[in-house]
């Protein structure tokens, strides 16, 4: 088995609802966001994917939440804009754009200290 791992990360606002502490004030963070595919067997050159093709279709599944304030996208009306409900976005959103490709897992960072991961 092989895993293949790319990061990215994102800039936003959010405030958390039902929060009882500072973070349900309005404040922000830089994300940072792992991926992690998985696949058994290699391409004809031995790849799983391209590394640069990975790092470029995260990019484009990360921005619309980059710069914007979570709680005002779709997404985040129906659940908090916490660290877990974002990895759970990244994942659903970039298992969708890298099939056939199978995502194992996606990390995100609030911070150095702290982390989530999601996975199915």
């Amino acid at each position: 088995m092989y895993e293949l791992k790319v990061k990215g990360d994102i800039a936003s606002a959010h405030q958390l609802r039902g929060y009882e502490g500072r973070c349900k004030n309005l404040h922000g963070h830089t994300w940072k966001i792992e991926v992690t595919l998985l696949s058994q067997t290699l391409d004809n050159i031995g790849m799983v994917a391209d590394f640069r093709v990975m790092k470029k279709m995260l990019k484009e599944v990360l921005a619309p939440i980059d710069h914007v304030c979570l709680n005002d996208l779709p997404f985040f009306q129906d659940v908090n804009p916490t660290t877990e409900n974002i990895a759970k976005y990244v994942y659903q959103k970039f298992s969708v754009a890298c099939v056939p490709l199978k995502v194992k897992q996606v990390e995100v960072w609030e911070s150095d200290l702290a982390s989530s991961v999601y996975y199915e």
